[in-house]
């Protein structure tokens, strides 16, 4: 397995014109597909996403790849794109059940 932080300190950001957002760790190990199509997560991995038996994933196919990822870090992406179309203050919670309410007095 091999294991990589990415982290530039502030004097290598500086020349770059960058600023560190987040410390950045990858992981990559190898592992094999059984015929029943599982595939082995290892402890490392699970660990890393505080994932544990019976926890929700999303699967990904992006272009070539797969992406493994847990539902509580796919609801977050999600809330935080639809996020930034809300106004503040605006409760879409409130507005769907107001609309919810309206449809089912006309079924």
């Amino acid at each position: 397995m091999r294991v990589w932080n990415l982290v530039a300190d502030d004097q290598e950001c500086d020349k770059m014109n960058m600023t560190i957002i987040k410390e950045v760790t990858i992981m990559e190990t190898r592992t094999v597909l059984t015929k029943n199509g599982r595939l082995l997560l290892p402890a490392k991995f699970r660990k890393a996403l505080d994932l544990k038996a019976g926890d929700e994933l999303i699967l990904r196919l992006e272009k070539d790849s797969i992406q493994v990822i847990p539902l509580q870090q796919a609801v977050a992406q999600a809330q935080k794109l639809v996020r930034k179309y809300v106004p503040v203050g605006v409760s879409m919670v409130e507005d769907l059940l107001v609309m919810r309410r309206e449809e089912s007095k006309n079924e």
